[in-house]
């Protein structure tokens, strides 16, 4: 069984890497997108930037987790002909889609963390999220439970559970018009060699 796991673990890797770059995009366009705003001083067009992206990322997650589901018998004649492999991929691409929606969900919110600052906080975040709780469930389903790729599979999205939950609970009890005086400040703080204030580009 573990070749047929090794198998379809590079197989959903790539089909999971595909998935991840609409989200990438999502977060990167987010990350930008706040910052900006905050720098400007409008909180509430940040605070709108970020209900509009989570609402992208829930709905993309959604339609590409029920796609994912619908074509799981079928997605793994993609990389191979063996029926062993092409099964053990039809009962994995649920797994696959539940994590492929939250690992979504966590990188359009992680670009809200980029374009706050909270470089520090998200760092913590991810650290105690997959070392403290995402690699210890993954050894526990995998080889005391005998669950293999899937229990693997299984560690990572306890991870990413943990991480989105933290995630939310930052975004959602942050103080916007506080992040854009701290924004506002940061650029106050940022000198010229010569010690003057930089000058705002005038929009």
């Amino acid at each position: 069984m573990w070749p047929v796991c090794q198998k379809h673990s590079n197989e959903s890797q790539n089909t999971f890497g595909l998935l991840w770059t609409i989200p990438f995009g999502l977060g990167a366009a987010v990350s930008i997108r706040v910052s900006n705003e905050l720098g400007a001083g409008k909180p509430k067009a940040a605070r709108l930037a970020v209900r509009v992206v989570l609402v992208m990322a829930i709905t993309e997650g959604m339609l590409v987790g029920l796609l994912m589901i619908l074509l799981r018998n079928i997605w793994g004649h993609v990389y191979s002909h063996e029926q062993e492999v092409v099964k053990y991929v039809a009962v994995m691409m649920p797994i696959v889609a539940l994590s492929s929606f939250l690992d979504g969900l966590q990188g359009v919110i992680s670009g809200v963390a980029r374009g706050c600052g909270w470089q520090k906080i998200a760092a913590y975040v991810n650290l105690g999220s997959f070392y403290l709780v995402g690699a210890p469930c993954a050894v526990l389903f995998a080889f005391f439970f005998h669950m293999k790729g899937k229990g693997l599979w299984l560690g990572l999205i306890c991870a990413l559970i943990v991480q989105v939950i933290f995630f939310l609970i930052i975004t959602i009890n942050s103080n916007w018009e506080k992040e854009a005086e701290k924004a506002a400040e940061r650029v106050n703080d940022s000198k010229n060699p010569s010690g003057e204030d930089f000058e705002r580009p005038k929009c």
